[in-house]
């Protein structure tokens, strides 16, 4: 385990970093023969492959039509971010993204801001290499775009559509050429960083009626993201050795399932889980994922907010704010309905309760539906029994959780 841990580069808690650069290797001859006719991305071959128990061509991205013949002879040769002509078309279409343009020109760009865009209908046999980068051209374009997240002269909004299209681009590129190594699994665990920042950072403006399908959007990405990382890390691992990611990256699978029936990567938890290695089942980071969703749904609104405090990454906390207004708000019924009426509840014992700012709780009370009072003292209180309680139908606004205000 710790040689797969020296491998990788990347660290579970770090921002995003730029992945080392070294020499691309690619498949060996046994993944080529008698690929998957019906295969086009590696969620299909990942669910292959557990019905088989061969091993199957993963694919990372959806591009299309594919010749599995030409799949090992397509190397990328093009050196810049964005091919020559695709660039040149562009210009003359004037499809250039606010990032793109040389001096706000929305005419013209130049190799060093100009990015292939994304593709859906795309056909490997009729690709050039010169339209296609190689993989150190890959990881500096995925470098650069990840640098744009700390621009500030743009809504985030406008940055995350850009990136978001641009690193799906990447992710077909690496298709095509059907890279499989450590440098490619240390970009998707970038593209899922990415993806859950956003998510993140995207629930503020949520209150946007618009704002819905990209939520939507970012979401099913970032579970395509994952179900080609989980593929990567299986391909490339040896023996009983994980990479060191690996536990941080499978907890966020069942943190997804939070709140929701749904299944992420359209299989029960149980099921998906039974095929998890036994390292990743028993390290920290899964042991706290399983629990916190095990709390959830138990309803232990208590031990669900001061576990979280005190054991999520930051990574895992963005997947798991949104319901946490959600436990706060059941507390909040319970205290409500379940109190004694002559005896209103303290905000300071409802603030420690919720771990929220005193302030914070007024106002999540109100939200609710429910009114607070304030003594002779200045002391606030909330009345209990009160009828009016109710779940608010739009979105809570983002209170922090106490202990976790650094995030």
């Amino acid at each position: 385990m710790d040689r797969r841990q020296r491998r990788n580069p990347s660290a579970s808690s770090s921002a995003f970093s730029s992945p080392a650069s070294s020499s691309s290797r690619f498949r060996s001859e046994k993944f080529s023969s008698n690929p998957p006719k019906t295969s086009n991305s590696l969620e299909d071959a990942h669910q292959l492959k557990s019905k088989c128990g061969k091993p199957q061509r993963p694919k990372q991205e959806e591009e299309g039509e594919q010749d599995p013949n030409n799949l090992l002879s397509l190397v990328g040769t093009c050196p810049f971010m964005c091919p020559a002509g695709e660039r040149a078309q562009r210009e003359r279409l004037r499809d250039l993204a606010v990032f793109e343009r040389l001096h706000g020109n929305p005419g013209k760009t130049s190799p060093s801001l100009a990015v292939k865009k994304f593709c859906r209908t795309i056909a490997t046999k009729h690709m050039q290499a010169s339209d296609v980068r190689p993989l150190p051209v890959l990881e500096e374009t995925l470098n650069y775009l990840l640098n744009l997240l700390d621009a500030t002269e743009h809504p985030f909004e406008v940055v995350h559509d850009f990136v978001f299209d641009r690193t799906r681009s990447i992710r077909q590129d690496l298709s095509m050429q059907n890279i499989i190594n450590d440098q490619t699994i240390h970009m998707f665990e970038e593209m899922v960083k990415f993806h859950i920042i956003s998510h993140h950072k995207l629930h503020s403006c949520s209150s946007k009626p618009s704002f819905s399908s990209v939520h939507y959007l970012n979401m099913e990405q970032l579970k395509k993201c994952l179900i080609s990382l989980y593929a990567l890390y299986k391909e490339n691992r040896n023996s009983n050795s994980i990479y060191k990611n690996e536990p941080e990256f499978y907890s966020f699978h069942v943190l997804l399932h939070l709140g929701s029936n749904n299944q992420p990567l359209g299989e029960s938890l149980s099921l998906w889980l039974g095929r998890v290695p036994s390292l990743i089942l028993k390290s920290k980071e899964m042991c706290f994922a399983r629990r916190l969703l095990r709390l959830f749904r138990m309803g232990n609104y208590k031990r669900f907010l001061c576990t979280t405090a005190t054991e999520a990454s930051y990574l895992q906390y963005y997947i798991i704010e949104p319901y946490i207004n959600e436990v706060r708000a059941l507390a909040l019924s319970c205290v409500n309905y379940c109190g004694y009426k002559l005896h209103p509840y303290p905000i300071a014992h409802l603030s420690k309760l919720l771990m929220m700012k005193e302030l914070d709780v007024e106002s999540f009370c109100n939200a609710c539906g429910l009114e607070t009072s304030t003594d002779e003292r200045g002391n606030k209180f909330l009345s209990t029994k009160q009828t009016n309680f109710h779940y608010p139908k739009e979105v809570f606004p983002s209170y922090c959780l106490l202990g976790l205000e650094h995030f």
